[in-house]
């Protein structure tokens, strides 16, 4: 097996560069404790004794070297070289990153699935393997999805025996909209396959616990840009042109309002505005402006209606203001809808793993999730993996500050391992 010469976090000499690959010595390293040590199968906790500490040190190595969607050229080829290492045939998607991969045999199949991609945003947690590119990191956590799908991967390769194929999905581009799911199942990546499951992390949960949902755990997520257009002129005179600011500023507020009016209040419709721009000198009607956002609802069947409802809304505020506008809807990625059966089966996978206490309940997002897709097409669960370490300040997901506790690692690997067996049991 390759390893990574990686040390703790203590450590001010851990190296970061692609050479921490090269080194077949070992992992000078110790592991991380095992939150569910000895809850079997045996195979699975020989294996993460015996490896535990390359876990930790494959997630420090894809965390310190993160790369963009569509990008994760590297990550891919790592991942790629270790599951071909224990005797496993990885299929690189056609863009070139992300890869699909089976264990077992027989006719039923299930699928795990894993983001690779990092986020265009400034590392500031003051790790010593924190991210070596400027300006991109792992504040999504992406990083220990990865390496809970490829802990799991090699450790459902050290069973003699497993009862049907499962499926491991490493995907890229899970940040950009509508999101790299749909690479995969443009290769086929879930052809055969009966069920799928998923983890991301979540910074409001305890290590040890994993949040469940039956029902929309995510939301559906657009993006809206309209481009307005006028004459231009004097501000002494908005009477002769079309005042564009102060048509902008009745869309700001107006679309907003009229959304809350025309969709039902319970499906957490909402549009926030993240973007607008428009002239420069005081004394001038400016000749064009521009507006964008963020349209999120919990509701697949009004996601469905809201392109259409969002034209005409648009129309009818400007419309009185003599200005000319184009709008761009860019439809994004569908709610990540649980199904009943496929949540039990998860759960049942939690319990397995790590006992009745890991389960936990958890709230609808607002946040989007292009696992959403792959739910469009087979049935599946996605949950909440715990990685706070209970002691310091909660950092959320996206900000500069995150990480987890890398215990949660292991626990992800027996939950994913667990999950699959009892899909297929």
């Amino acid at each position: 097996m390759t390893v990574l010469d990686s040390r703790p976090s203590g450590s001010s000499t851990v190296k970061t560069s692609p050479e921490m690959l090269v080194g077949p010595t070992g992992v000078s390293m110790s592991g991380v404790d095992d939150l569910g040590e000895g809850r079997g199968p045996a195979w699975l906790d020989d294996w993460l004794k015996a490896h535990a500490a390359d876990v930790v040190a494959w997630r420090r190595h894809i965390h310190a070297n993160p790369e963009l969607s569509r990008r994760e050229y590297n990550t891919t080829e790592l991942v790629a070289k270790l599951l071909r290492e224990v005797g496993l045939k990885p299929r690189i998607l056609p863009g070139g990153t992300g890869l699909i991969c089976d264990i077992g045999h027989g006719s039923r199949c299930v699928a795990l699935r894993a983001d690779m991609d990092a986020l265009p945003l400034h590392e500031n947690t003051g790790l010593p393997f924190g991210s070596t590119v400027d300006g991109v990191s792992h504040a999504c956590g992406h990083d220990a999805h990865t390496t809970v799908l490829l802990g799991t991967a090699m450790a459902l390769a050290s069973a003699t025996e497993l009862p049907g194929r499962i499926r491991l999905v490493f995907q890229p581009a899970e940040e950009v909209m509508p999101g790299g799911a749909l690479d995969v199942l443009a290769a086929g990546g879930l052809d055969g396959v009966e069920r799928i499951f998923g983890l991301h992390c979540d910074p409001r949960l305890q290590v040890g616990r994993i949040g469940t949902r039956i029902g929309a755990i995510t939301s559906a997520s657009d993006l809206l840009e309209v481009r307005l257009s006028s004459p231009g002129g004097h501000t002494s005179r908005p009477h002769l042109t079309a005042d564009l600011v102060h048509a902008l500023g009745t869309l700001i507020t107006g679309l907003p309002t009229m959304l809350s009016r025309r969709v039902d209040p319970r499906s957490g419709t909402v549009l926030v505005w993240g973007a607008v721009h428009a002239g420069e000198a005081p004394n001038a009607v400016p000749q064009d402006g521009l507006v964008r956002g963020t349209l999120r609802t919990g509701d697949r069947d009004i996601w469905a209606e809201l392109e259409p409802l969002v034209k005409d809304l648009v129309t009818g505020l400007l419309a009185p203001t003599g200005v000319g506008f184009d709008l761009h809807h860019r439809r994004g990625v569908p709610p990540v809808v649980n199904e009943r059966e496929s949540t039990q089966i998860l759960r049942a996978g939690i319990e397995a793993a790590l006992g009745d206490d890991a389960l936990a309940g958890t709230e609808q997002s607002s946040g989007g999730e292009d696992f959403g897709w792959y739910l469009e097409h087979v049935p599946g669960s996605f949950a909440r993996l715990g990685v706070w370490d209970g002691q310091e300040k909660q950092r959320d997901l996206h900000q500069p500050t995150f990480d987890l506790d890398e215990r949660a690692l292991l626990v992800g690997v027996r939950v994913m391992v667990h999950t699959a067996l009892a899909a297929l049991a």
